[in-house]
């Protein structure tokens, strides 16, 4: 930690408050009985803080490997840091009041909040793609494997990333609705081929029973630590650089391979656990 917080401060920093935020929302889960959309208040604010937390320290793992870039290390560090404090507080906010923080638009405060959540991770997407920009231009690694599991988790990640834009797409059901009363409290939504709310995996709450567009853009947004620690257990049992790198290649591929499938799987409305059956 104490490497970390040298090479980004700001990241450490908000890594160290996201994990206490997180404790505090496990302990939510168990002190209040509220439920919203069939799951408990405080666990997606559980979930966001324990999320940006493990990013925020592999991304200043990932700078580390980066020395030559000082501009975009503290820009895109400081960014991050401020996006993911903003973005906890507001679904932490939402979850106090008893609501949804994502895709509500019931109140004209409900949908600049949702909007504000949305810029901002338009942002931070932006800050990611500059640090794939120096990873992929970036020569020189102290492993050539771990440079390039690097590159190909964090494009992976921006891709997965990106999947959450298909989500704040209204629905037929939401579109027919406003078309109808004029009015439209929800907009997007996580699951396909019915409403958000249904029942969901234990802990996750992705859907059991219809697509979930959140199976996927987990699996994306997790690849720059899959990868990596891919390379680190390869290292570990002994594997040469060369044979390394033709692994990492392979498993590049691999996962993006498992991410379309997932994300077509949700798409035509199938359950993740579809596939087991």
């Amino acid at each position: 930690m104490i490497r970390l917080w040298r090479t980004s401060a700001p990241l450490t920093a908000v890594a160290v408050v996201m994990l206490l935020a997180f404790v505090a929302f496990v302990a939510g889960i168990f002190l209040d009985p509220r439920s919203i959309t069939g799951v408990p208040a405080w666990l997606k604010p559980a979930k966001f803080a324990i999320s940006t937390a493990i990013y925020s320290l592999t991304l200043a793992w990932v700078f580390r490997a980066l020395p030559s870039w000082p501009r975009t290390r503290a820009i895109v560090g400081w960014t991050t840091a401020i996006v993911f404090a903003i973005e906890v507080a507001i679904i932490a906010a939402q979850a106090w009041r008893g609501t949804t923080s994502h895709f509500n638009v019931s109140t004209v405060l409900n949908g600049v909040l949702f909007g504000v959540m949305g810029t901002l991770i338009i942002v931070q997407t932006a800050a990611s793609a500059a640090v794939a920009v120096a990873l992929w231009r970036e020569r020189q690694f102290h492993d050539r494997a771990i440079g390039w599991a690097m590159r190909i988790g964090i494009t992976l990640t921006i891709v997965g990333a990106s999947t959450g834009g298909l989500m704040t797409r209204p629905t037929s059901a939401q579109l027919e609705q406003a078309r109808t009363t004029h009015v439209m409290s929800v907009a997007g939504a996580h699951t396909v081929g019915a409403p958000d709310g249904g029942p969901g995996l234990p802990g996750t709450g992705w859907s059991t029973e219809h697509g979930d567009l959140r199976v996927p853009h987990f699996v994306g947004l997790h690849a720059l630590q899959v990868l990596p620690l891919f390379v680190v257990a390869l290292r570990r049992l002994g594997w040469p650089e060369s044979r390394r790198v033709r692994a990492v290649a392979g498993a590049g591929a691999a996962y993006a391979g498992l991410y379309v499938a997932l994300l077509v799987q949700a798409l035509q409305g199938h359950s993740v656990l579809s596939a087991i059956h």
